[in-house]
């Protein structure tokens, strides 16, 4: 039976600590999940349901689909019990395919070497059963198989995607730091910003996290943008099946009545790249480019949502700088954000204090490799409530929630 068909353990990765959101976007899709950790997702299904869950994900990277588990305690052991597994009714004779693998074994130095063994057992098995060789190589815009080596047992997977589902496929122009599309998805999901609020983005750059709320606010998932997977490269998917979930997914689309997501930003040539990306992402006439400092911004007399992803910088003078930064952030938030609510993420915690109020929460994510926190701050306007007198406990099941759905890596 074609893996289309068959249920298996999918197992949907994400970069770490994006765990609970991906957990929040499979149940709003239907999906139970079994196991949540920090950096993955296990449930039941079929390759066809990782089809839809690549199409439709903001914060996964790779949906793998489980093909084999075996025991193993050399490299060559992993070649033996491969060259036996039937990949020519998984791969097309004539494809090509690449490998990918996470290994923690002590006879393994060096991981591109069990890559190595991988890509000799199919080639020797698809040529023993085709007459004919498979091309391979380093590319993952083609077939894609994965193995999971650690410890005495591993585990051989498709992986549906290939190249990774973190970046979104809008975005012509990444600019100089750019915010990773599944992150900037997360973001605005932890936020709680709903489209009936106003939402600046100052320091907003090329645009990443107003695009991203402003695909969510009308339903327009990451597959609108992107043709290519790797589950298009194995035996038994169907292009019409695909081609039926790609309407599906623009019938999806629902346009609202909200006021435009404002873009600010001092660099102009940003703001062009900006609308560039919104444009590619079918939502320009969604958002507004403002150039020029962010204090200066003309603030809706209403409430909203402001998410910022200010510089953090890396050498001491750069830090010290922008500890003024961070300050003067913190005082136009207080005087000029009186009943909005604020969303600052940062890799740099110390400059993160100098903003000089106490957030609400503090959630942990990862910018690429950089530990950094999430702040959501509420502006409270007079001065009937101390700013942050209930953060406590707000941030206390924060960490309480973050730990009881981050379970322990394999």
């Amino acid at each position: 039976m074609s893996i289309f068909e068959q249920p298996s353990e999918l197992v949907i990765s994400c970069y770490k600590r994006l765990g609970i959101f991906l957990e929040q976007e499979l149940k709003t899709l239907g999906f139970t999940p079994e196991r949540v950790a920090e950096s993955f997702v296990t449930l039941q299904g079929t390759a066809t349901d990782a089809m839809h869950l690549n199409m439709k994900l903001r914060t996964a990277s790779q949906i793998l689909y489980k093909l084999h588990t075996f025991p193993a305690e050399h490299p060559d052991h992993v070649y033996e019990a491969l060259v036996k597994y039937p990949f020519e009714e998984l791969l097309p004779a004539d494809c090509y395919f690449s490998v990918t693998s996470i290994v923690k074994h002590e006879s393994v130095n060096n991981p591109m070497f069990l890559n190595l063994r991988v890509k000799d057992a199919i080639v020797d098995r698809m040529r023993a059963k085709n007459g004919k060789r498979p091309d391979t190589g380093p590319d993952h815009n083609k077939a894609v198989i994965h193995l999971y080596w650690v410890g005495e047992e591993a585990i051989l997977y498709a992986d549906t995607s290939g190249e990774t589902l973190a970046r979104h496929g809008y975005r012509l122009h990444p600019g100089k730091a750019p915010l990773l599309e599944s992150l900037a998805a997360a973001m605005v999901m932890a936020s709680g910003w709903t489209p009936d609020l106003p939402l600046l983005n100052p320091m907003g750059g090329t645009g990443t996290l107003a695009i991203e709320a402003a695909c969510i606010a009308t339903n327009r998932y990451p597959g609108l943008y992107r043709r290519r997977y790797g589950f298009m490269f194995l035996k038994g998917f169907e292009q019409r099946t695909y081609l039926e979930a790609v309407l599906d997914l623009e019938d999806a689309v629902q346009e609202v009545e909200m006021d435009p997501i404002v873009i600010n930003d001092r660099d102009k040539r940003m703001l062009s790249f900006a609308l560039q990306n919104a444009e590619k992402a079918g939502v320009a006439h969604m958002v507004e480019t403002i150039s020029g400092d962010y204090s200066e911004l003309a603030i809706p007399e209403t409430t909203g949502w402001v998410l910022l992803n200010p510089e953090y910088g890396e050498r001491l003078g750069e830090v010290e700088a922008l500890s003024i930064t961070y300050a003067e952030i913190g005082t136009w938030m207080k005087k000029s954000l009186p009943g909005w609510k604020v969303g600052i993420i940062s890799g740099n915690q110390e400059l993160l204090s100098k903003v000089g109020l106490k957030p609400d929460r503090r959630i942990p994510l990862y910018n690429g490799r950089i530990d950094s926190r999430l702040c959501l701050y509420s502006m409270y306007a007079g001065t009937k409530r101390v700013f942050g007198e209930a953060s406590s406990a707000s941030e206390s099941d924060s960490s309480a929630a973050t730990d009881a759905t981050t379970a322990p890596e394999e």
